[in-house]
This record gives C-alpha cells, sequence and structure tokens, in this order.
C-alpha cells in the first residue's frame, strides 16, 4: 500500500476521528487538557505506527502535562482503537504536539499589528496633505 493511497487516506481520517473520541470522552486523567484537538494522523502502510499531531489550547505546562497525559494512556487509548477500527494490526501511536495553529494565531496578530501600524502611518499622511491643500487653495 502506497503512503498516499486512498485506502490510506481514508484510515488515517477514520483513526484521527476515534482518537479524538476517545481523547474528549474517555480518557479521565485529569492532566489532559479539556481543550485538546487531534489536527492530524498519519498511520504508516504497514499499519504498524502512527503519529498523531496534537493540539492543546493554553499555556506551555498545559501542553506538557497533556502530552504526559495521554503517554502514559497510550495503553489504553490502542485498546480503544483496536476495539474501535478493524484493522489487522493496531498501531502504536506516537503523539506529536503540535504548534501549527498557534503559529498562525501568532502570525495573525503581528500581521494585524503592521496593518495598524501602516493604517497610522497612512492616516498621518493625508491629514499632511489636507492640510498642505488648504494652504494651496488660501
Amino acid at each position: 500500500m502506497r503512503k498516499n493511497s486512498i485506502k490510506n487516506t481514508r484510515i488515517n481520517g477514520e483513526v484521527q476521528r476515534v482518537l479524538a473520541e476517545i481523547i474528549r470522552g474517555e480518557i479521565k486523567d485529569p492532566r489532559i487538557n479539556p481543550w485538546t484537538s487531534v489536527v492530524a494522523v498519519e498511520v504508516a502502510p504497514d499499519l504498524k505506527s502512527c503519529k498523531a499531531w496534537i493540539s492543546v489550547l493554553g499555556d506551555e505546562e498545559s501542553r506538557k502535562a497533556t502530552l504526559e497525559g495521554l503517554r502514559s494512556a497510550e495503553g489504553f487509548i490502542r485498546r480503544q482503537l483496536a476495539k474501535t477500527v478493524n484493522l489487522r494490526n493496531t498501531p502504536v501511536i506516537t503523539f506529536v504536539m503540535d504548534q501549527s495553529i498557534e503559529y498562525g494565531v501568532n502570525m495573525s496578530h503581528k500581521i494585524d499589528e503592521v496593518m495598524a501600524k501602516e493604517a497610522e502611518k497612512n492616516a498621518g499622511r493625508d491629514e499632511a496633505e489636507d492640510d498642505e491643500s488648504e494652504n494651496d487653495e488660501e
């Protein structure tokens, strides 16, 4: 099975959906932040391993605690995944913290700041031009 085959894409989507349900509803670990989401999943073509990118809304301490909680619950998560998704092999899950959402929000704030500075600069120019045009008319 090729890495980007339709079958592999479907398996990735199904595993992502099931992992999200397990993390949200079935794990009782208090270390896991309730604002945890599964951003992406990549199951290896041989179905033996799986990388799950996790995003957590919160501070760095919350992210570390959530990742630690997920790693300690890995056996439970894998067992629930095996019960829900009928695969030849149940993959070993590796959780990876995904920073892309936080990075995107940070970049958006920076762009907004630059746009606000540009708007202030342009507003200052417009006022200066208005003053010059009034002086020219007199």
